[in-house]
């Protein structure tokens, strides 16, 4: 039956995305809400100038009602899942606002580092007290083992760091069609099956919801994208995945399942102290798949490249957790 249950989510979020998508895309550009390209980007990106971008609304709406309508008809609603729908909820609110400056005020940069980071912090804080409030054990479980070590007074550092960490992580990955959406899919398709395997159920609907959401929207996200998700999706898509890692107790499993998100801000880290020290740069460009788009490399390459590595550092997580 719970089975069942997880399916008729995803299926019914899907769907959902899928119906909202021409409804929602066509209101979009009428509001000329179009993707501004960045002139030091790959040359090939300009012709997506004027797509409409802001589409993680229809990833918010899809996800988080079917999630919400399927918890409460499994009478599943505990503070960990309100905790979970305030997070995306939150860092989805940040993202909008971003780009609403961006693509209406036309204030390129959208809110400064500083205001976007204030926001994070709040969020982060009011959903530690939350977890406070809860119970929430202050260890970590190092994955592959049976070891864990209570961090205590630095859990909390530990929790703000993941929030804002996650978030920026997954939106440095959307920077072509599809890329996002299908890395996301993977990423919360293996907590559903992790927290259903812990079960808890709450959270392993609200998983099959988004991965169902994340996949509708993919139909109009892959390439040539008709819609971009925008900082709405990237913003609460990361805010969720660490939320779900922390409530599941999978902190540093997030590195693992998360691996291309790493992956692609590690690359960024590493072109930015490379070229501040030394002037010389280690990639073409940055995020990792820009590189590879520079290199020769067609988008549809790329894209499904780095989902067949988000595919494997899944099923890496599932071994750990499962099988270790």
């Amino acid at each position: 039956m719970l089975e069942k249950t997880l399916v008729y989510t995803l299926l019914a979020a899907f769907l959902i995305a899928v119906i909202l998508s021409p409804i929602v895309i066509p209101f979009l550009r009428r509001l000329k809400f179009g993707q501004s390209i960045r002139e030091e980007g790959p040359k090939s990106h300009q012709k997506k100038a004027g797509t409409p971008t802001m589409g993680g609304i229809i990833i918010l709406l899809a996800g988080l009602v079917t999630a919400s309508i399927a918890i409460a008809r499994a009478s599943e609603f505990s503070t960990a899942a309100l905790l979970l729908i305030f997070v995306t909820l939150g860092f989805g609110l940040i993202g909008f606002i971003d780009d609403f400056i961006k693509i209406v005020l036309k204030r390129n940069l959208g809110l400064t580092s500083k205001q976007k980071l204030l926001g994070q912090l709040f969020i982060a804080i009011v959903f530690y007290f939350g977890l406070r409030a809860i119970g929430h054990p202050t260890t970590l479980n190092i994955p592959g083992t049976d070891l864990s070590y209570d961090i205590g007074l630095l859990y909390p550092l530990l929790i703000i760091f993941m929030l804002v960490g996650a978030s920026n992580a997954v939106n440095l990955t959307d920077g072509l069609d599809g890329l996002l959406a299908g890395t996301a899919a993977v990423a919360f398709g293996t907590f559903a099956v992790l927290s259903w395997n812990q079960s808890e159920l709450s959270i392993a609907l609200f998983c099959t919801a988004v991965v169902g959401a994340v996949l509708g929207f993919l139909v109009f996200n892959a390439h040539p994208a008709k819609v971009f998700m925008g900082d709405t999706g990237s913003l609460a898509l990361g805010g969720a995945l660490a939320s779900i890692a922390i409530l599941t107790k999978m902190e540093l499993l997030l590195v693992v399942i998360g691996g291309v998100f790493v992956i692609e801000t590690v690359s960024v880290i590493i072109q930015v102290i490379s070229f501040k020290s030394t002037g010389k740069r280690v990639f073409k460009m940055t995020p990792l798949h820009h590189h590879y788009e520079l290199s020769g490399w067609s988008e549809w390459r790329v894209v499904t490249t780095f989902w067949l590595v988000g595919f494997l550092f899944a099923a890496l997580g599932i071994y750990l957790e499962v099988w270790m």
